[in-house]
């Protein structure tokens, strides 16, 4: 009933048991596990959106934000919590590597956090 609705019509009428349909793998086009990792400048507050997008279209971004931590902590601040929900709502994650860096996350991703008595 469902393969009736997608395909328009009865697979299960068409094939005998014991047949099989030879599927040309090479024609798909795979990305061969590849997963893009960015690197973005944070130096205004619209420049959330941008890697907004890049972490919603699945690539792990790794954000330097020292030229805004200098220029305005406030600023920084709300850009942070800005994209702190973003990963919160995708179930990604989000990190701060360094004073001057921070990375965020899609969600098939997680950043292993260790702490000193682990080490």
């Amino acid at each position: 009933m469902v393969l009736r609705a997608i395909f328009g019509k009865d697979t299960r009428t068409e094939l005998e048991e014991g047949d099989y349909i030879e599927l040309d793998t090479d024609a798909v086009e795979t990305g061969g596990g590849r997963i893009p990792i960015k690197i973005e400048r944070l130096e205004d507050f619209s420049d959330s959106d941008r890697i907004q997008k890049a972490v919603r279209d699945g690539a792990i971004v790794l954000v330097k934000i020292k030229t805004l931590k200098d220029k305005d902590i406030s600023e920084l601040k709300r850009v942070i919590d800005k994209l702190r929900k973003t990963c919160i709502a995708i179930n990604g994650d989000i990190a701060g590597i360094d004073e001057d860096w921070i990375c965020l996350t899609p969600s098939f991703a997680h950043i292993a956090r260790e702490t000193k008595e682990e080490q």
